[in-house]
């Protein structure tokens, strides 16, 4: 096992250094830093395992080192480390788990450890979920919207990919079947304002003059929480996004 440590204040990396070392299996390799950028360099050569990042760094935060590390190999584990107080802490465990606070001992690291599986889903702040990592889902308070063909999800799941900009007639179609097919599209468009009419969704999709949008504020979305540095989304991305579809690439922006 390839275990990371990275904390800017090298009083610190020591001690987390030592209760890792009592806590993880001999025979791990544990690579220390106290600079992020750095760390993040020499981790492109590196398949790292497990990652302890402190949370308040200069470079790249332990966030943004986390989003890095997530690119470079999707099953890393991460757990954050924090000098929040213990009120801070738990305010942020109501949207993320992985987080141990200082002065870090071998007692927090073994909890923590035991804790870690598979990411729970992300809070539900609106009715309406979109899930990008893996396969391409939509879900209206817990239940899957039901699309009457394949081609209108993956019309609107094109739209999302594209974070609420206006998409041409001409892009879709090509997107969707690599030549203009009007009459077809307007099947598509109508098939989707139909799903999310039924379900007291129809402001999210928006119609302009030869093209498409979607309202990005009125759905919540993995990937979108990704980018806005959500703990748990960064840690839940295990390297699919939008596996369904050829076209779909994921890129930390």
């Amino acid at each position: 096992m390839v275990i990371l440590l990275v904390d800017d204040e090298p009083l610190q990396l020591t001690r987390l250094k030592s209760a890792v070392e009592a806590t993880l299996p001999q025979g791990s390799e544990i690579l220390s830093y106290t600079n992020s950028v750095q760390a993040y360099g020499d981790c492109k050569s590196r398949a790292i395992d497990l990652a302890f990042l402190d949370i308040k760094m200069p470079g790249y935060d332990g966030l943004q080192l986390a989003k890095k590390l997530k690119m470079l190999n999707p099953r890393v584990r991460i757990v954050f480390v924090t000098a929040y107080d213990e009120y801070a802490l738990e305010a942020f465990r109501l949207h993320a788990s992985g987080y141990i606070s200082k002065p870090v001992t071998k007692e927090k690291i073994e909890e923590e450890l035991s804790q870690i599986g598979e990411p729970r889903a992300l809070p539900a702040n609106k009715p309406l979920q979109v899930k990008c990592f893996g396969n391409f889902e939509i879900f209206h308070n817990g239940q899957p919207v039901k699309f009457m063909r394949s081609k209108s999800k993956e019309l609107l799941a094109y739209l999302i990919d594209r974070e609420g900009e206006v998409v041409s007639n001409h892009e879709l179609s090509a997107v969707l079947w690599e030549e203009d097919y009007p009459s077809y599209l307007r099947n598509l468009i109508g098939d989707i304002r139909q799903s999310l009419a039924e379900i007291g969704c129809e402001d999210v999709f928006i119609k302009h003059h030869q093209g498409c949008s979607v309202d990005v504020t009125k759905f919540d979305c993995d990937a979108y929480e990704f980018k806005n540095n959500n703990p748990e989304a960064i840690r839940m991305f295990r390297g699919q996004y939008m596996a369904q579809y050829s076209w779909a690439m994921f890129a930390d922006d």
